[in-house]
């Protein structure tokens, strides 16, 4: 494995501009040769020099060049032997700097432990504690803007609550940034934290993963995972935001668990060559949805994020997926099941003399799903689709008890992934979904339906920077808009919708 030091790498890089220097006579101009351009490309790239001096230094041998070419074309056989050596030195030098990227990209893809070699590792782990913490994050600026006025005043879509009704409105919805590593052979740590303007209706600083990952065996095939983290259910939960092509998940799986995680301890397995599998469709940009291992099985709180178990019964639950080629192609498949007793929050529907506050049994209620899904990877085109059934906690019609019921619902999407000469992307998509259920992390766990059709594009100019426009129309519960009074029934309204959503993403 190359070791990355900054003074002799440095040296390195230097060499052939010294030894060029030095070999040229006095009088004899420096050429304009790609050769040259290259060496003070990968000079500026390194910071040994500022983007105005390479531009000037450019120039400058640009400028020699035109005045001296006559000179120049009798006087340079010997000076381009050199300069083809210290070309050839050059793409030796890349090649290195190459390789030392391929090593450093295998450490970890900032959801799970490296797949490198004990050896590898071990030298890795030799360093300082900061060369063993990786930083990125990424910040989702974004803009809305309601369209029409018929029943939009009472919108409400539970997992993005900066959607301001029938007025439009710009904000953070997500500003994430991210701590991970392997601080030894056997632990790998991961922070994540997050602005979230979700919580309470109001931006606040939230802990949105801090969990642990203790390897059993020297592959790193077999792992437990212990603390806050995502909840191994489907492939839209498990994918991470950055990656998504639509603003938001699918209403039918995020219902499962909203905010995606919980406390729990979790048992993953995964072949070397399948948790590399995972790792690469994520840094190849295909969306993939991390390793989460070919088999995970564990227990978690059941309650949501950030929240304490309400009555002692915990969730099982177990995820098996399997990505694989055929051809050009990569396809995954995958199955996830969980159990448990789920306690929802309980208050007061309606106003006057026909407010109603519902029971509920406080050990909680049967919350049982299972879910399938099938992913074919854009390489040009991509189809995306899950599905999921059970039963959960829901409000009974008359709105007075609180029992469990069916539910039923799911999302097929589709993309294609053009890339252009300068390796920016263009992402147009297309996705549909459906969902008859609850919300039961929502007081009193209403009924809950939606139906979406939702149509976008995303573009990436470079890597730090993705801009998705995307226009969304359907009919969706307002699972917090419940009118009543002495003389009605109260009820949640179903609200026809059309809105325009903007992103842009700030990725580091």
């Amino acid at each position: 494995m190359f070791k990355t030091k900054p003074h002799s790498a440095f040296a390195r890089v230097l060499a052939p501009l010294t030894a060029i220097t030095v070999a040229l006579p006095p009088t004899l101009p420096l050429t304009a040769s790609p050769a040259m351009e290259k060496l003070f490309y990968i000079l500026k790239q390194k910071g040994s020099i500022t983007a105005d001096e390479y531009e000037l230094l450019v120039q400058t041998m640009k400028a020699e060049e035109a005045s001296s070419k006559p000179k120049a074309a009798s006087s340079s056989p010997a000076l381009e032997q050199r300069l083809q050596r210290d070309e050839a030195k050059i793409e030796n030098l890349q090649e290195d700097l190459q390789q030392q990227k391929e090593e450093l990209n295998k450490i970890t893809d900032n959801t799970s432990p490296s797949t490198m070699s004990k050896t590898d590792l071990d030298a890795l782990l030799s360093d300082k504690w900061y060369e063993r913490i990786k930083l990125r994050g990424y910040v989702q600026n974004r803009f809305y803007g309601m369209l029409g006025d018929d029943d939009v005043p009472g919108y409400h879509q539970f997992n993005d609550g900066n959607i301001a009704n029938d007025t439009a409105s710009i904000g953070i919805r997500r500003a994430r940034m991210i701590f991970s590593g392997d601080v030894t052979n056997h632990l790998y740590l991961y922070l994540q934290t997050d602005l979230n303007a979700g919580v309470g209706g109001s931006s606040s600083l939230q802990a949105r993963d801090i969990y642990g990952d203790i390897s059993l065996d020297p592959a790193r095939e077999f792992r437990v995972r212990v603390g806050l983290s995502k909840v191994p259910y489907g492939f839209v939960n498990m994918q991470s935001s950055q990656n998504r092509f639509a603003l938001e998940r699918p209403d039918a799986l995020n219902s499962a668990v909203e905010g995606e995680r919980d406390y729990g301890a979790y048992f993953i397995w995964a072949p070397y060559e399948k948790r590399n599998l995972f790792k690469d469709l994520v840094k190849m940009g295909l969306r993939g949805s991390g390793d989460y291992g070919v088999l995970n099985v564990g227990v978690y709180s059941g309650q949501g994020i950030n929240q304490n178990d309400r009555n002692g019964d915990l969730h099982y639950i177990a995820h098996a997926a399997w990505p694989f080629e055929v051809g050009n192609q990569i396809m995954e498949v995958g199955a996830s099941y969980f159990n448990g007793r789920f306690t929802p929050t309980v208050g007061a529907i309606g106003t006057g003399g026909g407010a109603v506050t519902p029971s509920v049994d406080s050990r909680g209620l049967r919350d049982e799903r299972v879910a399938i899904n099938a992913i074919l990877y854009p390489q040009p085109f991509g189809l995306e689709a899950e599905w999921t059934w059970g039963r959960e906690p829901t409000l009974s019609q008359d709105m007075r008890s609180i029992g469990s019921d069916n539910l039923s619902g799911g999302y097929v999407q589709a993309v294609y992934r053009h890339v252009f000469a300068n390796q920016a992307e263009l992402l147009p998509f297309l996705r549909w979904q459906t969902f008859e259920g609850a919300r039961k992390f929502a007081t009193n766990a209403p009924r809950y339906r939606s139906s979406e059709v939702a149509v976008g594009f995303e573009y990436i100019p470079y890597p730090e920077l993705e801009i998705t426009l995307l226009y969304a129309t359907g009919t969706r519960t307002n699972s917090t808009d419940n009118p009543g009074g002495a003389a009605t029934l109260p009820r949640y309204r179903d609200v026809n919708f059309h809105y325009l959503g903007l992103q842009a993403q700030i990725n580091f």
